[in-house]
């Protein structure tokens, strides 16, 4: 029997399932497997979907399922969408009612599907979206997009603003996610925009991808040219290289381009970038002012209560406009969520957890249990990280391996130390992407620069974000930095940061002597490989007393927790130094 709800149209037998997994055959009827079950539900605010141009500001319910009828390299949601019977146990059953009073109770103005492909979960999203408009609630999601002229036209008179998540133009392109071709998915946009629906889109852009982005804009101006486009900077997760990834200085030229057919083009993905800003078409002023929240993910920092510029413009917003942001905790809300289930999986790595059947046990219970709320706080300094080691190691049955793994970086941080005493601490400001963003002061860098015998500077920003906040030239110079350090995830080349300095005039010691340093992937936050970043900043900030083996360092690393030599590792990249 054909499932009819997706184009890839699959043929699911009696007691089947199709690609996504997560329909079967009954009795000649196709069913979803787990409906009205979550793997997480909590409120957000829109931008964290993320809309820049739909109720800004407000709160929404997110929820998320498993599954997705898409298989994309380097999805951000690979744990749920790729491993969707490895985590099938920590799904909870939520029947609609119960969801709408939740939004309720949280104060939300809708409830919005996110992290998973609706599309794996038709027939609940259509009864969550009934029971959401019987309450008065919106309902939306992002979403691929690849709908059946069937399903499309249930999905459009039941839904009010939605995210299409574009892999480019080309058939290719959709057939390396392992779709039949790309015409579905814009045809979903044409008849939702038509059909009244707020319509925004997203679009990867990795390195070589520069004409699909360009092409995939062309067939949105075709459908309206006032269709919010937001660029999504790739990120190489999974095993992805590095070299897919481009620097925002590329994407922002991107930008610049796109915005020559389009009316509204975002970046994201992108610590520091203006290109957040919503500009008033009419006096080019900065009519709204957001800042990177969170992968794929913004914050809006400043907006006309009113919705017009101070010109008078009124701008291109749908809805009502909240006052202060929902603020998210710790790793909840959006993306952040299938991140920090990627460090535990890090963790689970290096214990040597490899099946789907030790990684579900596992998962099952970090998620059920909520341990991602306490995630956050486990992993901001170098203590609470040995204990949240060896807490995984007794939920994976590996507390020996935890030990073993505890014993090697507790050792190797005290030779650090040990090599750094009575030296002087050097200023070391850290950023991520772009000079003036600054990571949060309670951060794990803060640890590792202080553990390596530096002096954050970034221990004087008051306000925190996402991992961090944008801050003013005034501030940065006010640090005068001796040694700067960008971030390992999210990360920018040595040159370009050099380059964005000398565009927006800004000066300090470390610029102006070459102390310019960017960290590799995985080296500073979140995976245990940061020991190896311990070592890379203290032989960076005190050559004469802690001049480590880098590489002798990274190799022992790699042999003693991922069976292999460094050199065999793909994508992996040597710390820098201009």
């Amino acid at each position: 029997m054909h499932c009819s709800i997706c184009e890839n149209r699959c043929v699911i037998r009696p007691g089947g399932t199709g690609i996504c997994r997560m329909y079967t055959n009954e009795d000649g009827v196709i069913v979803e497997r787990f409906p009205d079950h979550y793997i997480a539900a909590m409120p957000i605010a829109i931008e964290t979907m993320p809309m820049c141009h739909y109720h800004p500001r407000e709160t929404f319910l997110q929820v998320s399922g498993i599954g997705c009828t898409f298989s994309c390299g380097g999805c951000i949601s690979e744990t749920i969408a790729h491993h969707a019977e490895a985590v099938s146990g920590a799904l909870r059953h939520i029947p609609p009612d119960a969801l709408v009073r939740r939004a309720q109770k949280k104060g939300c103005r809708g409830i919005v599907f996110c992290l998973n492909d609706p599309t794996a979960m038709h027939q609940t999203f259509l009864r969550v979206a009934r029971a959401a408009h019987d309450a008065g609630l919106l309902i939306g999601c992002a979403t691929n997009g690849y709908y059946t002229e069937e399903s499309l036209q249930e999905i459009a008179s039941a839904i009010d603003f939605v995210n299409i998540g574009l892999k480019g133009a080309s058939d290719a392109c959709y057939r390396s996610c392992g779709a039949k071709s790309a015409e579905p998915t814009y045809r979903t946009v044409q008849r939702l925009f038509e059909a009244g629906v707020h319509v925004e889109v997203s679009c990867m852009y990795a390195q070589g991808y520069r004409d699909e982005v360009f092409a995939a804009a062309g067939k949105i101006a075709e459908v309206s040219p006032d269709i919010p486009f937001q660029v999504m900077r790739f990120i190489p997760f999974g095993d992805e290289p590095p070299e897919r990834e481009p620097t925002i200085a590329e994407s922002e030229a991107i930008c610049d381009d796109l915005r020559r057919m389009l009316s509204h083009v975002y970046l994201f993905n992108s610590p520091g970038t203006d290109y957040l800003n919503t500009v008033c078409p009419v006096c080019g002023d900065v009519a709204i002012r957001r800042e990177f929240f969170g992968p794929m993910g913004a914050r809006t920092i400043t907006i006309p209560p009113d919705g017009r510029c101070s010109c008078g413009f009124s701008l291109p917003l749908t809805g009502s406009i909240g006052g202060e942001p929902y603020a998210e905790p710790g790793m909840m809300g959006g993306y952040r969520f299938t991140r920090a289930l990627e460090m535990v999986h890090a963790v689970l790595v290096c214990l040597g957890i490899e099946s789907d059947a030790d990684l579900a046990r596992v998962w099952a219970g970090v998620i059920r249990d909520d341990f991602i709320e306490g995630l956050h706080g486990k992993i901001q300094k170098i203590d609470s990280y040995l204990g949240l080691v060896r807490e995984i190691g007794e939920r994976a049955d590996r507390a020996g391996e935890a030990e073993r793994l505890a014993s090697y970086i507790t050792d190797r941080v005290a030779a650090v130390s040990s090599a750094v005493e009575g030296c002087h601490r050097p200023r070391v400001y850290y950023s991520m992407g772009t000079p003036l963003f600054a990571l949060n002061a309670e951060r794990f860098e803060m640890n590792l620069v202080e553990a390596a015998g530096g002096d954050p500077v970034n221990r004087a920003i008051e306000r925190a974000g996402k991992p961090g906040v944008n801050i003013t030239p005034e501030e940065f110079a006010a640090f005068n930095p001796e040694f700067i350090f960008i971030s390992g995830f999210l990360s920018a080349p040595v040159s370009d940061y050099i380059a964005a300095c000398r565009r927006m005039g800004l000066s300090a010691d470390a610029i102006e002597n070459g102390r310019v340093y960017t960290m590799p992937p995985g080296w500073d936050f979140g995976n245990p490989r940061w020991v190896l970043g311990l070592a890379a900043i203290a032989g960076t900030l005190h050559p004469e007393h802690a001049a480590f083996d880098l590489a002798a360092e990274q190799d022992r690393f790699y042999r003693m927790f991922y069976g292999t030599s460094a050199a065999t590792v793909s994508g992996n990249r040597s710390f820098y130094r201009p």
